[in-house]
C-alpha cells in the first residue's frame, strides 16, 4: 500500500488549490474545519467503523458530519464524501497536516509546539510568541502542549528545529558537563 503522505498530498493539494480560487477564502476556517475533521478519523472507534465493510459510506458521513462541533460547509461536506467515497478517511489526519504546511508556506509562517511544565496564560504566550518569532525570523501559529517532566521552562519545537531551555534540559547538560 502507498505511503498516507502519498496518497494525501492530492488531496491536500486540490483542497488549497479549490479555496484559494475562491474570492475572500478563509484559509484559516478551513484549516480549523480540516483539522477538526482529522482528529474525528483518527478517532480508533470511527477507524474501526470506517474499516467495517457493513457500514455503508452515507452512514459513514451522516456520524462524522453529526459529531462535528459546528455545521460543516458544503465545500466541507463535499471534501468528506469524496474522502469517504475513495476510502480515504484514514489518510485524513495527513491531509490536514500537509494542507497546514501549504496554507503556513503561502502565508509564511510556521506550526510551533510549545512544550510547557506549567499552563501559559495568554499574555505570557503573546510575549514568549513575539520572542520566537524573532528567534525563528517568521511568523508562528503557536500551540502548547503540558510536560510535567520539563519541571520548568519550556521546550519549542518548529518544524525539525527544537529549542529547549526547560530545567530539564539544563540538569541533563549539567549532568553530562559532570560525568565527562
Amino acid at each position: 500500500m502507498a505511503e498516507l503522505a502519498t496518497i494525501a498530498r492530492p488531496y491536500a493539494e486540490a483542497l488549497f488549490k479549490a479555496c484559494a480560487a475562491q474570492p475572500g477564502a478563509d484559509l484559516g476556517s478551513t484549516v480549523a474545519w480540516v483539522d477538526e475533521l482529522a482528529a474525528i478519523a483518527a478517532d480508533p472507534q470511527v477507524r474501526q467503523l470506517a474499516d467495517n465493510p457493513k457500514i455503508e459510506s452515507g452512514q459513514l458521513f451522516d456520524l462524522i458530519a453529526g459529531v462535528v462541533r459546528a455545521p460543516l460547509s458544503d465545500a466541507a461536506r463535499n471534501f468528506l464524501r469524496v474522502l469517504i467515497d475513495n476510502g480515504r478517511l484514514e489518510a485524513l489526519p495527513e491531509v490536514a497536516a500537509q494542507f497546514r504546511a501549504l496554507v503556513n508556506r503561502q502565508s509564511g509562517s510556521s506550526d510551533a509546539v510549545v512544550h510547557s511544565a506549567f499552563p501559559i496564560d495568554a499574555a505570557a504566550l503573546a510575549e514568549l510568541g513575539a520572542s520566537l518569532e524573532k528567534r525563528f525570523g517568521r511568523k508562528l501559529n503557536l500551540s502548547v502542549q503540558l510536560d510535567e517532566s520539563l519541571i520548568g521552562g519550556v521546550r519549542v519545537a518548529v518544524g525539525d528545529e527544537v529549542l529547549d531551555t526547560s530545567v530539564k534540559a539544563r540538569l541533563e547538560q549539567m549532568k553530562a558537563a559532570l560525568v565527562a
